[in-house]
């Protein structure tokens, strides 16, 4: 008994400590360099900036093909940079490059090298392809001729050059064909057959990385235009300094609230979850510096889905661990058996998320990756904390002699909900809603043209560049600036950045009409002097590319799937699966109808604003099916419907606090954020709501629905 106290005090201690380094480590660093601090991790260009770099066509008048083209194959070249840069046209010629996390654009400039001056040679300096005769490069792996799996680069070809090349080739084989770009021999890869059909392989790789990197230069050696540079700077923050100022001081609050609530109703083991989240949070942060990952409003999204998974967790297992007080078990028995019974709809609910996350982040690009990034980082880390390190601390708590059941709650006896017998008028709410977003829809469509408020993210906009007679600061442009600016365009998404060691400011805003531009010109002087001569504007295109949207789309529905796949395979029924994704496209569509009402501006955070929900749905859903799947086994002559019904009630309180707890998070940040901040925090609370509703309500009636339908009506 004296060992096990020991014990015990020995784990608190380790674990309070460790807890404690992680908050000294993130608050305040390590050595001169302040290695480790939060302050260093790369944020984006929303919250800190980056290096600006514009681009001119040799041509003076390229076609809009020619230019989405060198966008997108830009953008894929700048990502190994940040997974958060952006690229996008301003007016007809010129192509900007907004690379966040970096400072020093010479350096970016000189890496990038040329566009558009890469060449397949011969080993005599012949050329055999230009850049534009590679369709495509990417990187991939295969088996070679051992079985071994190694990483290679696929190029394909342009029909155009795919006959020349095969039969050159064939009349070649064994000889190198050097790969130049910029003047420099990248790659001399060797002729070992016949290279027909158009797709050529690249081997000899050391790592996956350093085939991206090389798939990168070629698509960029690749485009269709050259460029030139035509200017570069530094520039500061998207959102500005106010803006980072009140999101990390609405976390903090968040957090504490969350911690007081899970003291308050948890007692012992609220405490070891506060314990555990403050570890958690401790542990991000330093992977987040770790993997040099870059931070923005997305990113911020994912995590927030992550501490809501890991609330989600550890009140999954302190419910189980009540009901095993209430059913008679001693405190220890009912720890150990509660941790067991939570660990299906913990591991099922982490890992299908994590799914979802690990396909968005292989396919996705822009904001979809570095959401997905920081979610799947979140949810590992997550799943850690609550399975393990509370584990531990509670038990270390019991241990010492924190032994009566007071310390740790029953639970209470529940009558049964009928939730089923309310299914047709949910139903029936859900619908009206569902197509009331479609009317809405529509009647955007008609009087604006656009069938939600799509900011210049998507739509493109117009951007100025003012030159103030002294050096606005960020505060400054957010407290006197942006105000002026939204009365004139009455839109929230303005987008201001401080050109580094000068007075110019560069405004984005959505497309401005003549009118609109006459009257910020008439403003800016009004109110701040501005030597209106000095303006400049450009209409820029949007920088989420119709590519990055296909990709985005595309990764969600094949996320989707795998989702779906893993829950068929778990829950041996194609019915859980298929309700699953019922309710979680329920869920979108009610958020995308909140979007058409509200008319929120839909922008960046609009694609991680829905991957959250999706993501928050689907964890939703897969503990009530858990607890079904549980009942079902356990009484198996009982009416199905009085399974379901029991199910949602067992699980109701769980519903209740993880979005009670996630909500919070979301509504502090809505409640103190500038105006830019609130519209990223509103959908995500509605979201919130309606997982929980969709979660009760909804998921099960549906597959009660699909389970009688098919005939079976008992269990």
């Amino acid at each position: 008994m004296q060992m096990k106290k020991s014990r015990g005090i020995a784990i608190l201690l380790i674990i309070v400590l460790a807890a404690g380094f992680l908050g000294y480590l993130s608050a305040f660093g390590i050595g001169s360099d302040e290695f480790g601090s939060a302050k260093d991790i790369k944020l984006g260009l929303d919250l800190a900036g980056g290096v600006s770099i514009t681009y001119e066509t040799t041509e003076p008048h390229p076609s809009s093909e020619d230019m989405s083209d060198t966008v997108f194959k830009l953008q894929k070249r700048v990502e190994t940079y940040s997974t958060e840069a952006a690229v996008y046209q301003e007016g007809e010629n010129r192509i900007n490059i907004e690379i966040p996390g970096v400072t020093d654009a010479n350096e970016i400039l000189e890496d990038l090298g040329k566009p558009g001056s890469l060449t397949i040679q011969t080993s005599e300096g012949e050329v055999i392809l230009q850049g534009t005769d590679i369709k495509d490069a990417q990187p991939a792996s295969q088996q070679d001729e051992l079985g071994n799996r190694e990483t290679v680069v696929v190029l394909t070809l342009t029909d155009e050059a795919k006959d020349s090349f095969a039969e050159y080739t064939a009349n070649h084989i064994g000889d190198n064909l050097p790969i130049v770009y910029d003047g420099n021999v990248i790659s001399n890869p060797t002729v070992q057959s016949a290279i027909t059909g158009g797709e050529a392989t690249i081997t000899g790789m050391d790592s996956y990385e350093e085939a991206e990197e090389l798939a990168a230069i070629i698509r960029i050696g690749g485009l269709k235009l050259e460029l030139q540079e035509l200017r570069s700077n530094v520039v500061g923050a998207q959102l500005g300094e106010e803006a980072i100022r009140t999101s990390l001081l609405a976390a903090a609050i968040g957090f504490a609230i969350v911690c007081v609530f899970m003291i308050i109703v948890y007692r012992i083991p609220g405490l070891a979850a506060s314990i555990a989240l403050i570890l958690y949070v401790g542990i991000i942060l330093g992977l987040l510096n770790a993997f040099q990952i870059t931070l923005t409003l997305p990113g911020i999204a994912g995590i927030i889905l992550s501490i809501g998974m890991a609330v989600d967790a550890n009140v999954i297992i302190f419910a189980r661990i009540r009901e095993e007080i209430t059913a008679g078990k001693t405190v220890r028995s009912a720890i150990k058996v509660g941790f067991e019974k939570a660990l299906s709809a913990i591991v099922d609910g982490n890992i299908t998320t994590l799914i979802a996350a690990l396909v968005l982040s292989l396919m996705g690009t822009g904001s979809v990756k570095g959401f997905a990034y920081t979610l799947a980082l979140g949810i590992v880390v997550s799943m850690f904390t609550a399975l393990i390190i509370t584990k531990y601390l509670v038990n270390a708590f019991y241990a010492i002699g924190v032994q009566n059941e007071n310390f740790y709650g029953r639970g209470k006896e529940r009558t049964t909900i009928n939730f089923l017998g309310k299914q047709a008028i949910c139903f029936t709410i859900s619908i009206i809603v569902i197509i009331g977003g479609f009317v809405f829809l529509g009647l955007n469509k008609t009087t604006t043209g656009n069938v939600l408020n799509f900011s210049l993210e998507f739509m493109g906009g117009t951007s100025t560049n003012v030159t103030f007679n002294e050096d606005m600061s960020i505060q400054d442009i957010d407290a006197n600036v942006k105000p002026v600016i939204e009365g004139i365009t009455n839109d929230a998404a303005i987008q201001t950045q401080k050109v580094t060691d000068t007075n110019q400011v560069i405004i984005k805003t959505r497309t401005l009409t003549l009118d609109e531009r006459e009257a910020l010109y008439a403003a800016l002087e009004e109110n701040f002097d501005v030597d209106t001569t000095l303006i400049t504007t450009e209409s820029i295109s949007s920088t989420i590319s119709s590519e990055m949207q296909r990709d985005a789309v595309i990764s969600v529905i094949i996320a989707t799937i795998c989702m779906l796949i893993y829950i068929w395979f778990r829950f041996k029924d194609i019915r859980f699966a298929g309700s699953a994704v019922l309710a979680l496209l329920h869920d979108v569509l009610v958020v995308l109808a909140f979007y058409a009402v509200a008319k929120v501006s839909v922008g960046n955070t609009f694609i991680a604003c829905m991957l959250t929900i999706v993501g928050y749905s689907i964890n939703a859903t897969i503990v009530i099916f858990d607890r079904i799947r549980e009942n079902m086994a356990e009484t198996k002559k009982a009416d199905l419907q009085e399974i379901v019904n029991r199910s949602i009630t067992q699980t109701l309180t769980r519903s209740i606090y993880t979005s009670f707890t996630t909500f919070v998070m979301v509504a502090v940040l809505f409640i103190l954020g500038v105006s830019s901040i609130r519209e990223f925090a509103l959908p995500l609370m509605v979201g919130i709501i309606c997982g929980a509703y969709s979660s009760v309500c909804i998921t099960g009636a549906l597959w009660y629905v699909m389970k009688t339908k098919s005939g079976t009506k008992k269990a």
